[in-house]
């Protein structure tokens, strides 16, 4: 127990502590953004596929 409090004071008194925290928060900006673009990705490709298989239905019924 005493080497975690001896980790985590030298730690949060160096200056890796904000530096971990800066890194943390830029991380969570990209993931935030990489998930908004797949998301969206990923909607405009169901809907593409959803048109391709409209057309060639009506393509193979005849209407």
């Amino acid at each position: 127990m005493k080497r975690i409090f001896k980790f985590l004071n030298r730690f949060l008194g160096g200056e890796d502590g904000p530096t971990a925290v800066e890194y943390a928060v830029m991380l969570a900006l990209i993931v935030g953004a990489a998930m908004v673009g797949i998301t969206s990705l990923g909607n405009a490709t169901v809907a593409s596929f959803t048109d391709s298989s409209t057309r060639i239905d009506a393509a193979v019924t005849g209407s």
